[in-house]
């Protein structure tokens, strides 16, 4: 007999009973997708067999790696250049990156813009 049994929750438990939602939490499952490994036992047996609708189950082999974490490693974030100035200290200007737009002139998308507008964007 294997020394353990790999459950992953395939189905929320959210319509079902009290008992079924406790059931899968028991199990130490939390979330869809997730997989735990649990020792193979006649309790933890019947706690999938009692929510075996739910879940998916399979033997793990004794030398089995264990199955990789749930969710990756945030990846590292690069300093800003606002981050490493002195607290108090203006923001770096940002430069537009298009030229403004002119009455007559096609806007984004191809559209032009009309003359009263623009007027209206300077004032």
């Amino acid at each position: 007999m294997p020394d353990k049994l790999r459950v992953r929750l395939r189905k929320s438990p959210i319509s079902y009973t009290a008992k079924a939602r406790g059931t899968v939490r028991a199990l130490g499952l939390h979330r869809l997708h997730e997989t735990v490994e649990v020792p193979d036992n006649p309790a933890t047996r019947g706690m999938v067999r009692a929510v075996r609708f739910l879940v998916e189950v399979e033997a793990v082999p004794e030398h089995a790696p264990a199955p990789a974490h749930r969710r990756a490693a945030a990846p590292a974030r690069a300093a800003s250049p606002a981050a490493s100035e002195a607290p108090g200290s203006a923001p770096p200007e940002v430069q537009p990156q298009s030229a403004p737009l002119e009455p007559g002139s096609a806007g984004p998308g191809g559209a032009e813009i009309p003359a009263a507008t623009a007027e209206e964007e300077r004032a």
